[in-house]
């Protein structure tokens, strides 16, 4: 299964993320399929940049977003606009 996952980086106690398209079973800072974004928890507010049109496309092919990324893309307004998307004919 491919899922939308987020990435570690940055230094030690300073984390930073990347919001990225990997398969389930690699592991966190591993091999990824797509970049999406960034997300800095460190900033207030929290920084959240993600490409809304590969979101859109990777979530139509049936990728599974984690809990905190739902969470990030429904702060942005992604999950709205894909929900909307599903229901038109």
């Amino acid at each position: 299964m491919v899922k939308i996952r987020l990435r570690r980086v940055g230094a030690k106690q300073k984390p930073s993320y990347r919001v990225v398209v990997s398969d389930s079973h690699s592991p966190r800072d591993g091999a990824f399929i797509a970049r999406l974004g960034h997300f800095d928890p460190r900033t207030n507010p929290e920084t959240i940049v993600i490409d809304e049109e590969q979101a859109l496309h990777w979530l139509g092919k049936g990728a599974q977003p984690t809990e905190t990324v739902a969470r990030l893309l429904a702060k942005a307004g992604i999950m709205d606009k894909f929900k909307k998307l599903k229901e038109t004919p």
